[in-house]
């Protein structure tokens, strides 16, 4: 990779909700990890806050990480948002992006092939929840069969 002054830098803010609190950690370093291993992307810094105990959620505890990358192209920094959901993003430099229209292109169709897959998912979803409940229909509303009564001897 050409890591050098034309890249992108920026701080992604990234969130994880769960238990035993040890997970937590372990769960947003290997995200670090996963995220310096995609394609045209280097991992600057990581900065993992300690686990606190939920005040809504008595049994979960929350976490994040401050990860700071460096991407070749906005376009890297796009799939990291996509991929990995973070719950916040903050291009550190450069000032200005100058961007092509086939940088945009590049954006665009990404974004354009992800929501199309989650749209299929909310599809399938939706079939299936309706198969679920018309089976539970036909469940409460099937006559119930009684076992014949044992004659007395």
């Amino acid at each position: 990779m050409n890591f050098d002054k034309k890249n992108i830098r920026a701080v992604m803010i990234v969130e994880v909700l769960g238990r035993p609190p040890e997970h937590l950690v372990g769960t947003l370093e290997d995200i670090a990890k996963k995220m310096g291993e995609e394609k045209g992307v280097k991992v600057v810094g990581n900065k993992i806050s300690p686990p606190v105990l939920m005040k809504e959620q008595k049994e979960f505890y929350t976490s994040f990480a401050e990860i700071e990358v460096e991407v070749e192209e906005i376009l890297y920094l796009a799939i990291l948002m996509f991929k990995y959901m973070p719950a916040n993003i903050e291009i550190i430099s450069p000032e200005n992006i100058s961007l092509p229209n086939s940088g945009w292109n590049d954006i665009l169709n990404e974004l354009t092939r992800r929501l199309h897959g989650y749209e299929e998912l909310a599809r399938i979803m939706q079939t299936e929840k309706m198969i679920l409940e018309n089976r539970l229909k036909e469940m409460i509303s099937a006559p119930t069969e009684e076992k014949p009564k044992k004659k007395k001897k």
